[in-house]
């Protein structure tokens, strides 16, 4: 059996203050396949941001292990990307200069990192725009910095943190078309954790539901919209909107989520 990329094995996380211990997760148990999209929903506050750090590194459970590729994660790991609401570009460098930024910091060969980032900026139609400054960007076009930039770095996943929330919802639709196509050609492991729930359904191949606090992974929602009843990663999110499932993944898991509301 294949070892998954991302394994939470009965991870607990609590904050502590002189005052309280507060239980933000407890018995998390969490299997991500190499190459798979999963999306989390679950009401607010209810640590999903919290899950992904966890996952990157950035914090430590404290209780149970978070495995990637089998191995216990110890800090901050090259292997993980992180792109969130916010692109956080610097308003002092090019496009360029933006995408170089994360292999500056993860200290990657710079002739390495120039010859990705050139080969992504003409692949995802940012060669153009490489000597622009973020402010002459819109907002979905930042995004679409924000990621290449964070692939220039060549992780092994991506962890997305709500990163179309800020924008209008045309863009939105159509930068999760793009980040979704990128993120499929780029062949990574991606996890997205979003309030939205046709955004959770259309991009991912299984959706995750958080419960309230002290959070769990309450149920897993198998994606097939594909021709008779299979999952078809190749499926744009826009054509998983308009599949004939759709609204059934949706009303499920809207009364879902409205039930761990109503049970606070």
């Amino acid at each position: 059996m294949e070892t998954p990329q991302i394994e939470m094995r009965d991870v607990g996380m609590s904050y502590f203050t002189p005052k309280q211990e507060t239980e933000a997760l407890k018995g998390v148990q969490l299997s991500v396949r190499r190459g798979e999209f999963i999306s989390i929903v679950g009401p607010s506050g209810c640590g999903k941001s919290t899950l992904l750090s966890l996952i990157s590194g950035m914090l430590k459970p404290t209780k149970g292990q978070v495995l990637i590729d089998g191995q216990q994660v110890d800090g901050v790991s090259p292997k993980v990307g992180y792109m969130l609401q916010q692109d956080h570009l610097f308003e002092w460098r090019d496009v360029r200069g933006n995408l170089l930024a994360g292999a500056e910091i993860r200290r990657m060969d710079r002739k390495r990192a120039e010859r990705k980032a050139s080969e992504l900026m003409e692949r995802y139609g940012l060669g153009s725009f490489a000597r622009h400054s973020p402010s002459q960007l819109s907002g979905g076009m930042r995004q679409r910095v924000a990621l290449i930039r964070t692939l220039v770095a060549e992780p092994d996943i991506l962890l997305l943190d709500e990163p179309f929330s800020a924008l209008d919802f045309q863009t939105r639709l159509t930068l999760a078309d793009e980040v979704h196509r990128i993120i499929r050609e780029q062949g990574k492991t991606a996890v997205l954790v979003t309030h939205d729930i046709p955004e959770a359904i259309s991009m991912a191949d299984r959706v995750m539901v958080m419960s309230q606090r002290p959070s769990t992974i309450s149920s897993i929602y198998e994606i097939r919209l594909g021709e008779d009843g299979e999952s078809s990663p190749s499926m744009s999110p826009l054509s998983k909107r308009e599949a004939a499932g759709f609204r059934t993944y949706f009303t499920a898991l809207w009364k879902e989520l409205e039930a761990h509301v109503a049970a606070k």
